[in-house]
């Protein structure tokens, strides 16, 4: 039997259902909480040493308004890893960490391959490329069976 469509009336209702919609096997978990994990300490880093990885480093890579974005992106990562280590609204959270993955390795890799080179570019980018692929997955395939958003889908399928 298949699942009814969403009302239009109640398109919030259908962005919850998207959003917490995790059917994936029990090992996207692990992904989850690695990337997850990863954000929450690159966050945290931002704050505790801001001049070489926070608004010091947004400032000499050229980000405007350095000292506003930087705590800005920090607080995204930080409440955006947490999301996915737990599983809540996985897929929601997946896109702003997606877009600073794009802004980061937009700002700071690919501008140097003219003065680097494509290897050595490449070779400084595959943390981001993975970071990137990571949270595709996510957006992909959701929080999985071991997730917050998985216990909401269920909860939601008994409302119904």
């Amino acid at each position: 039997m298949s699942t009814p469509a969403a009302s239009p009336s109640k398109p919030s209702s259908a962005l919850l259902c998207f959003a917490t919609r995790a059917d994936a096997p029990r090992a996207i978990a692990f992904v989850r909480a690695t990337v997850g994990v990863i954000f929450v300490s690159e966050g945290i880093q931002k704050f505790l040493f801001a001049e070489q990885l926070g608004a010091g480093r947004f400032a000499r890579i050229g980000i405007p308004l350095p000292d506003v974005l930087a705590p800005f992106v920090g607080l995204v990562e930080i409440l955006g890893g947490a999301l996915l280590v737990v599983g809540l609204v996985t897929r929601l959270a997946a896109v702003p960490l997606f877009v600073a993955m794009l802004v980061a390795i937009t700002t700071t890799k690919i501008v140097n391959v003219g003065r680097d080179g494509f290897w050595k570019t490449a070779h400084d980018s595959r943390t981001d490329l993975l970071m990137i692929a990571g949270l595709l997955l996510l957006l992909a395939l959701g929080g999985g069976r071991l997730s917050v958003d998985r216990r909401l889908g269920v909860r939601q399928e008994h409302e119904r």
